[in-house]
Parts: C-alpha cells; sequence; structure tokens
C-alpha cells in the first residue's frame, strides 16, 4: 500500500502547475494547510504530528516518503493514502488513514502431543493491541517449525480471524497435529567403509522395531546432533577425520506417518599416525608429556628427544582430543592456569600411498598464577573459619584446578548451604596474573526438631522427641539428641561431635546413652544399659581425608529376665572398651555420594586389661565406592550436575573374639534396616547363624542365638541423585552371620533386591524400601520368598 498511496499522490500532483522546481531540479510544493480523514482511535494532532510535512515551505518527494515510514511505524494504520487538494485559493494535503482493529484475543485449540503453554510461547501477539496480520502470521509459520522439529510432519495449523461487533478481532489457531513421524528405515549413500546398520547404530535417531522402546520417532533436533556430533566422533575414532554429512532427506508418507530418512556422506580418507611433537614447554619436561600421547609406540627406541617416528596405528580424534585435554589438566593443576595446548593435525600422503597425520602440541606456558586472597560472600551464620577449614586453596599457593574443585565439593559435603553452591569466581587482583578466589554462600536452615507418635514395630504405643544440629552456633559443631518411649522400649541418646576442638585439626565426639529395651518374645525379657563414651580423631600425616580414631567407652547393663540372669552371672554388668580405628574418606555429594571412596578400620579391646566383665576383641572393615555413570540434563558443570546416575558398592565384615561374657549385644545381627547390620527383603534379627528364622518379626530377637560372632555384607546399586535432597536407586543385597569366625563364608549370603528412595526432610533423613527377599523360608522350612516394605527415620546406611 504504501508504493500505491505515494504513486498515487505523484499523479495527483505531478499534473497540476503547483510543483516548482527546487534545489538540484527536485519537484516541490507547498502545502498551506493539511486535513487527516478516517481517524477513530487516532487523533487529528497524532496524524499530523506524526507525518511532520512542514507548511508553508516546500516539500519534496523525500519528505512525503518520510511521511508515509512514520504513520506506518505508528502500527496503527492498515492503509493509508495521501492526496493534494485545493479550496479558497490553498493548496491542501490530504491524509485519509484506515486503522487496524483491535485484538480483542487470541487462543490455541487442538495440541496434546506438545504442550499447549509451548505452542503459545510462539506466538507474539499482544490482546488490547492493534491486530497485525503479519505477526499472525509469522506465529503460524512458528507453530508449524515446533511441530517439524518434533516429528509432526503432517501437523496443520489453522488461522482464523472473527470480527466482532464491536470492530475488534478475535484470532484463533487450529492445530491438527495428526501423526508423529516414525523412520521406517535409515538410508546412507556414499558409505564405503561402515555399513548402513554400522553407521545409523551410531545414531540416537532409530528405526521403529518390535521392542516398545524402539518408537523411531523422528525428532529434528536429535538428527541434528546426530550429524554435527555423533557421527564425525565415530568416523574420527576410526580415523575418517574428514567425514561429513552432506545433505539429510526425510521422505514422509502423509497417510501412514512413516518416512524415510536419507543422508549422504563423505567419508573421506582414513588417516593413520604420523610424526608427533611437542614445542612450548619448559615447566614438564618432553619425556612427561609424552606419557599421555595416546598412539605411543612402546618401543622405547622410537622415541626421539623431540619427536616420536610414526607407529603404522590407525588415528582416533576422540583420544587425540582427550590427550591434548589432560596436558592442559596438568598445567591447570600445577598453576598455569593461563597456559594453552594448541594441537595440529597435518596431513599428508607418503610415498607410498598412505595418508597420515603429522601432530604437534604447540604449548604456550605463559606464567603461574598466584592465589592472592580467598574470598567468602553469603555466610551470615556460619563463622568464616568452619568454612575455611573446608577450603583447600590457600593464599600465597599456586592456583590449581583440582584444589578449586575439591575445596567446592568441600564446601557442599558441610551440608550447611542451600544446594547447589553458587560457582566460585576468580578475578585478576593485579597485572602479574595473580588472582582472587571468591566462593559464594547461600546459608540454609540446618537443625530439625521432630516428634510423633508410633504405634507396632515392637515398641507398643509410645512416640519420639528428637533434635539434630549440626551447625551449633555457626561453629559447624553437631548435637544429636534422641529419646524414642514407648511400652517395650525407652532409649535417650544423645552425642556432641566437635570437628575442631579448639580451632585445631583433632576432632572429639562425645556421647551418652540410657535404655531400657523389653522384648516380647522367647528368653530376653528386659534390659537396662546406660554408657558413656569420647572419641578423638587426629589426621594422618595432615591429610583432610585420612584420620586415625581413638576412642574409650563404659556401660553398665542389667538384665530382667529369670533366663538371662541365670546365664549371666554379673547382676551389674560393666563394659570397659578401647578402640582405635582409621578412616578414610574421599566421598563427594554427600549425604548421597555420587563418587569417591570410604574405607574404615576398627579394632576394640573390650574387657580383661580394662576391666569390667568379659575379654574379648571385636573388629570390623568397611568399604564403600561410587563411581558416576552418567547424568541427565544439566551441562556437567560446577553447579549445573542435572541428574547424576551413579554405580555404588558397599562391603562390610566385623568379627568377634574371646569371652563376651553377658555382652551377647556385641555380636552382629542382621536383617532389616533399623536394628544391627541391614539386609532389606527380610524381617528384623531374621537371619540368624542357624539359618533364616521365619518365627522373627519386626524389630523382636527371638533369642540370644540370633547373634553371631562374626559377619559379612554387601550392596550394589544403581541410583539416581536428584539433588541433595532426593536420591532414588535400586539395589541388591547380599549377606549373613556365623556363630564363630572360624565359619565365615561369603560364600553362603542370603540374598535381597529391590527399589529405594531417600530423602532429606524436616524431620532429618527419611528412608523407603521396598525388596524382595529370594532366600525367606516358612516356618515348615520350605521356600518362600517375597516382598518387604522397609521404612527408616535416621543417618542413610
Amino acid at each position: 500500500m504504501k508504493v500505491v498511496a505515494f504513486a498515487a499522490l505523484l499523479v495527483g500532483l505531478a499534473p497540476a502547475p503547483i510543483f516548482g522546481q527546487g534545489q538540484a531540479g527536485q519537484r516541490t510544493v507547498v502545502f498551506d494547510s493539511i486535513s487527516v480523514e478516517g481517524v477513530q482511535r487516532l487523533t487529528r494532532e497524532t496524524v499530523i504530528l506524526r507525518a511532520n510535512v512542514p507548511l508553508g515551505t516546500p516539500v519534496g518527494f523525500r519528505d512525503i516518503q518520510n511521511a508515509i515510514d512514520m504513520l506506518y511505524a505508528t502500527g496503527q494504520i492498515s492503509d493509508l493514502q495521501m492526496f493534494q487538494t485545493s479550496g479558497a485559493g490553498k493548496n491542501i494535503l490530504v491524509i485519509a488513514v484506515t486503522e487496524r482493529p483491535m485484538l480483542a484475543r487470541w487462543a490455541v485449540r487442538g495440541p496434546k502431543q506438545i504442550s499447549e503453554r509451548k505452542v503459545r510461547g510462539r506466538v507474539k501477539l499482544l490482546e488490547g493491541r492493534p491486530y497485525d496480520p503479519a505477526v499472525a502470521a509469522a506465529a503460524r509459520s512458528a507453530i508449524d517449525s515446533l511441530y517439524k522439529q518434533s516429528g509432526y510432519y503432517t501437523a496443520k495449523i489453522g488461522l482464523r480471524t472473527i470480527t466482532q461487533d464491536d470492530g475488534s478481532i478475535a484470532v484463533f489457531y487450529d492445530v491438527e497435529e495428526g501423526r508423529r513421524v516414525t523412520l521406517s528405515e535409515i538410508i546412507i549413500e556414499k558409505n564405503d567403509a561402515f555399513s548402513d546398520s554400522e553407521v545409523a547404530g551410531k545414531m540416537s535417531s532409530g528405526t521403529e522395531g518390535f521392542w516398545w522402546w524402539k518408537k523411531g520417532e523422528y525428532s529434528e533436533d536429535v538428527l541434528d546432533a546426530d550429524i554435527r556430533s555423533q557421527l564425525p566422533e565415530f568416523y574420527g575414532s576410526e580415523g575418517y577425520i574428514d567425514f561429513h554429512v552432506q545433505s539429510d532427506t526425510l521422505i514422509v508418507d502423509e497417510e501412514t506417518g512413516k518416512g524415510s530418512l536419507l543422508l549422504s556422506v563423505s567419508e573421506g580418507n582414513r588417516y593413520e599416525v604420523g610424526s608427533f611433537e611437542i614445542r612450548g614447554n619448559h615447566y614438564f619436561s618432553t619425556e612427561q608429556l609424552e606419557q599421555v600421547y595416546p598412539f605411543r609406540n612402546t618401543d622405547a627406541a622410537a622415541f626421539s628427544a623431540r619427536a616420536i617416528a610414526p607407529s603404522r596405528r590407525q588415528f582416533d580424534r576422540d583420544k587425540w582430543d582427550a590427550a591434548t585435554e589432560q596436558v592442559s589438566q596438568f598445567y591447570s593443576n600445577s598453576g598455569y592456569i593461563y597456559a594453552r595446548v594448541n594441537q595440529s593435525i597435518d596431513r599428508r600422503t607418503t610415498p607410498d600411498g598412505r595418508n597420515v597425520v603429522d601432530l604437534k602440541w604447540d604449548i604456550v606456558e605463559g606464567s603461574p598464577a598466584i592465589v592472592n586472597k580467598v574470598i567468602i560472600r553469603g555466610n551470615n551464620v556460619t563463622h568464616e573459619d568452619v568454612i575455611r577449614r573446608a577450603i583447600i586453596v590457600v593464599p600465597g599457593d599456586l592456583f590449581r584446578q583440582d584444589a578449586f574443585i575439591q575445596s567446592y565439593q568441600n564446601l557442599s559435603n558441610l551440608g550447611f548451604f542451600e544446594q547447589p553452591l553458587p560457582i566460585p569466581q576468580t578475578s585478576p587482583s593485579n597485572n602479574q596474573g595473580d588472582i582472587d578466589v571468591i566462593f559464594t554462600v547461600i546459608e540454609k536452615h540446618t537443625g530439625n526438631v521432630n516428634f510423633g507418635a508410633s504405634v507396632g514395630q515392637g515398641i507398643g504405643v509410645g512416640g519420639f522427641i528428637g533434635l539434630d544440629e549440626p551447625n551449633l552456633f555457626g561453629r559447624g559443631k553437631h548435637i544429636q539428641f534422641q529419646w524414642q518411649f514407648g511400652r517395650n522400649i525407652s532409649d535417650f541418646n544423645i552425642t556432641y561431635t566437635d570437628p575442631s576442638l579448639r580451632g585445631g585439626l583433632i576432632s572429639t565426639t562425645l556421647s551418652a546413652h540410657s535404655s531400657r529395651l523389653r522384648f516380647t518374645v522367647a528368653d530376653l525379657g528386659r534390659i537396662t544399659s546406660r554408657g558413656l563414651s569420647v572419641q578423638f580423631g587426629f589426621p594422618i600425616l595432615s591429610s583432610r581425608n585420612t584420620r586415625l580414631q581413638t576412642s574409650y567407652s563404659i556401660e553398665q547393663s542389667e538384665f530382667n529376665s529369670p533366663t538371662l540372669s541365670s546365664r549371666f552371672t554379673c547382676g551389674s554388668c560393666i563394659l570397659s572398651t578401647a578402640g582405635l580405628g582409621i578412616v578414610r574418606d574421599t566421598r563427594i555429594g554427600l549425604p548421597f555420594p555420587v563418587a569417591g571412596t570410604m574405607h574404615q578400620i576398627r579394632v576394640t579391646q573390650n574387657g580383661g586389661p580394662l576391666g569390667g566383665s568379659g575379654n574379648f576383641r571385636r573388629g570390623t572393615v568397611e568399604g564403600r565406592w561410587y563411581a558416576p555413570l552418567g547424568r541427565i540434563g544439566g551441562t556437567g558443570q560446577l553447579g549445573s550436575e542435572g541428574i547424576q546416575l551413579v554405580l555404588g558398592m558397599k562391603s562390610q565384615s566385623g568379627f568377634v573374639w574371646g569371652n563376651i561374657g553377658p555382652h551377647f549385644r556385641q555380636l552382629f545381627s542382621m536383617g532389616g534396616t533399623q536394628f544391627g547390620i541391614p539386609l532389606r527383603g527380610y524381617e528384623e534379627f531374621s537371619i540368624t547363624p542357624l539359618g533364616f528364622d521365619a518365627g522373627a518379626s519386626s524389630f523382636r530377637a527371638n533369642t540370644v542365638n540370633a547373634f553371631g560372632a562374626s559377619y559379612f555384607q554387601s550392596t550394589a546399586e544403581i541410583g539416581a541423585r536428584f539433588s541433595s535432597q532426593l536420591y532414588l536407586n535400586t539395589f541388591f543385597d547380599a549377606g549373613n552371620v556365623w556363630a564363630r569366625p572360624s565359619q565365615f563364608n561369603p560364600t553362603r549370603l542370603f540374598r535381597g533386591a529391590g527399589i529405594g528412595v531417600s530423602l532429606m526432610s524436616p524431620l532429618g533423613p527419611i528412608g523407603l524400601d521396598y525388596a524382595y527377599g529370594f532366600d525367606r523360608r516358612d516356618l515348615l522350612g520350605n521356600s518362600d520368598p517375597g516382598w518387604k516394605l522397609h521404612f527408616k527415620l535416621g543417618n542413610f546406611f
């Protein structure tokens, strides 16, 4: 309309001898006034002001063109005409406008497979504003593109406008999704090195198949990832570093929704490894860096001082990139954070016709970065010295990337701050390349008070009251109090832990307990005990992860049972215990670890030269190992890990030698999750040295014979860590107890498997497991496997 209106103006004005000859031969006209027609919402003054056509002075072509542009730019006008008229001897410029109707509302109808919210996000129309058909049409195209990206190539997007009684417009997008395109075949053209099935097998895009997970659904985003990364990586690992996809074509049958994907590829030449050279390295020797080179010849004679002779090995791009990244990590972990490792790949053809690549690392080391300051922000509760004990980046030291990451993980393990922690920042502190390291934390509520009532579970009607504060007074000290009471139980425990006694590296734990347990079956009767214990932890060789633990405890027990009183001659039995242990813990991501290990060995002397009843030794050993399997979502960088998948393994054993006297509870019991050694899928105390006890019920031990002098238990699990608050897993447990250490036989185990969920709640850690016991028996000794639901409130095992 712009061109038509302006052409009409020229035609209307040209015959009239009003345009004179202005400067440079430009035709002009002088207007005496301006008339505006057709306005409803707009005012006459607004139109004249936006047109900005001067009166009483010559007006030329550019003035009229600018006026048209400015009026259309308001977004209020759908049609515009400008022409000249005269009256009373005056030249009048007439501006006739047609205003756009107002958009009253718009809606999307029909989305099912793609969320309506996502579809609506492609529409940029604004209600209560003038309706722009171009914007509406663009939204229709955007919705159509969205469906095509998701594989709905037969989707139809309709655009309807309805003029309402008041002249406003209502817009409706009608979506007919149709079938999602499923790939029936993937055809590869120009591939000689690998078959169609081999190439297609390396793609995330796949054809539909017999199994339910082989849906063959087509997605442009998935195909784009295949073309840009997965296929080049596959070919690159086989030596075809020039591979690329020349074209991709999708042929869709609109009736069936089936599609054929046609990829035309260019494989290029397959390359072998030629020579290798390292230049620019000073901090690390050439010999050190050559150890990382993935294609090195094992024959030491093949190595020279500066270059490695050809190895006649196939080039693998993935290995080459990984080795380059490893060298970069070497420099980062040694303070050279500004170092650059530039890799080069030079292609050539040998006289005998082989295609080889000559490899080179050009290293620009730069100067090492020194940590000037370590700055902590956001801690308004936790004292700074508590945080600094977790940070191993030290002012005045070389900045090391591994120490930087370990400090971040240590802060996360404290459990005092919101997760994930903000990513630490570095900033230059001077022009020498030194840096300041800034850790930012967000405090969270750490303590919890829990109380409630309970029934069953061997305690009758009762309740519990508890307090758990792991960051007492912001000093990182841990106090835990728990009182559980009921008809058959009264159990009081209080524990205080100081991880840094007087600000040093020695840790201290003090605990006291008083309990009364009344067993409702068999010959155990009522047992009352009270005791105190103290433990000190000392770092070994100043290690933050390895500690030597020494402990002493004393406990008094009384038996109110004719059977136990006659069996154990002491009326008030004293247990005096001294212990020594070593713990090494490198786990990260607590309370749900995603990597690292924990090893623990502990030996105690009970009674004998320490006084009290009994004279026996007790030893336990435990190992836990965690390895990341991958992640879902996130970027994998600090603070953006997404859902982390982890493989976990745990094994533990224990042995008791000597005369235990009346302290049978220092032996080992197994089954369930609440007491003793956990074995899910079985009742508490049901795994005994005599085999499976079908008569055991929740939280009840039939006899003293349920306890053994040795045990073994192992768990394997695959878990999904959603956050520091939620963890899901599937597991396999196996374990057994034996009457004597000499009977220890880890090849004869009771097995259980199931699924579980663990979360950190305001009441503390809560675990729920549903497990299947494979080796359960009924009262007649017949095989009776089955499911068991376990609930645990307290620390996770």
